[in-house]
């Protein structure tokens, strides 16, 4: 009689207890119920609330997205001084 090694009795019984296993696995899979409609709705009414959140959010992106690109600077206009004449000199009201 041959004498198998550690390896090779681990390798056989580690493949005859996946072989018992598997028909365990394959039972669950064939579970069958009919609510396809339902879930297919219910999952098109979040993805319509996804959606709906998103595009405030992809509008508000683009907005700072612009805000950061644009590099103009404002003139703002000097303050009119009602005692200071046009060439810049004060003059005393008499």
């Amino acid at each position: 009689m041959r004498t198998l090694t550690l390896i090779k009795r681990l390798a056989l019984t580690t493949a005859v207890f996946g072989m018992n296993v598997t028909n365990v696995w394959a039972l669950e899979t064939a579970r069958e119920d009919n609510s396809d409609l339902f879930v297919w709705v219910f999952l098109a009414f979040c993805a319509l609330i996804v959606v709906a959140q998103l595009i405030p959010a992809i509008m508000m992106m683009l907005g700072v997205a612009k805000g950061v690109k644009k590099e103009t600077l404002e003139v703002v206009p000097a303050a009119a001084d009602q005692e200071t004449a046009p060439g810049g000199q004060y003059e005393p009201e008499a």
